[in-house]
């Protein structure tokens, strides 16, 4: 099984890649969607959540508030890291569990934060969907309405652009339009099949 990490910096286009990859019949495997599903309520994730950042982070329904969470950890780098050491080993475990599972020539690993966390060994290849920061800043803007200060701290958390495309194996430039996005996954996804088929 050939496993390919796809990452990028925020609004670059990993969500819309993904899908194409889907469409051509691969699997994709959302760290950010384990993440979700591992802090259900009750869940084991979730009570370590609460001891560690303390109650006023649950909604009256029993949910972890997400946004309020988000808000904290972004403004100080070692509650994030405490963050990350809670999710990060149990999202690792569950992604591994689900490669085992699958009988396609290979996956896509979806994992945004792949450079910063230094995921890169649970990939084979490292893909990184590349935007101008113009381009990330306009799409943030539009999608979440955040004023320019929140923009700032949100690509300051991220790692460089120029950190992310030195880990690439392969990079895929979304500034265009959709037609030359699916372009780009059709001819990587032809690469892709031809490297599993070798690998064996």
């Amino acid at each position: 099984m050939l496993r390919i990490a796809l990452t990028g910096g925020i609004c670059s286009g990993k969500t819309t890649v993904s899908r194409m990859f889907e469409a051509l019949g691969i699997p994709v495997i959302d760290a950010d969607v384990i993440a979700r599903e591992l802090v259900t309520p009750g869940s084991p994730a979730l009570r370590q959540i609460i001891s560690a950042f303390g109650p006023g982070l649950i909604t009256q329904d029993g949910q972890l508030d997400r946004e309020r969470l988000r808000q904290r950890v972004f403004a100080d780098p070692a509650q994030r890291r405490q963050l990350e050491a809670i999710l990060h080993p149990l999202i690792r475990s569950e992604m591994r569990r689900r490669v085992a599972q699958l009988t396609t020539p290979y996956c896509i690993l979806s994992i945004p934060l792949l450079v910063e966390t230094g995921q890169q060994d649970l990939a084979d290849r490292i893909l990184v969907i590349d935007t101008p920061e113009t381009l990330q800043r306009q799409r943030l803007q539009a999608r979440d309405r955040r004023s320019t200060a929140e923009i700032d701290a949100v690509l300051a958390a991220q790692s460089p652009r120029a950190l992310r495309l030195a880990a690439a194996d392969d990079v895929i430039i979304n500034a265009d339009d959709l037609p030359t996005l699916e372009r780009q996954v059709a001819r990587l996804h032809q690469d892709y099949l031809r490297l599993a088929a070798t690998s064996h």
